[in-house]
């Protein structure tokens, strides 16, 4: 079974489009797309555990220069 995560992510100006090429680069992520709205991309990741998604979030996406910040939220189905 695997957990599928959405990680919506606040980014620096003008920085939409490389943040999204380099989160596309992280290993668990299946899809980045740039959005309109309160914030600037969204990422889906599909991965093993909770501590894979934590990873990605909080480690790896924003660890990179740029990001401004991130909101998580694990689908239930």
């Amino acid at each position: 079974m695997s957990v599928i995560a959405y990680v919506l992510v606040k980014a620096n100006t003008g920085e939409a489009e490389r943040l999204q090429a380099a989160i596309e680069s992280i290993d668990g992520v299946e899809s980045v797309h740039v959005v309109a709205g309160d914030v600037d991309l969204i990422a889906k990741t599909r991965v093993e555990n909770p501590a894979a998604v934590k990873r990605i979030s909080a480690t790896e996406v924003q660890g990179i220069d740029g990001v401004e910040g991130t909101k998580t939220y694990i689908a239930m189905e």
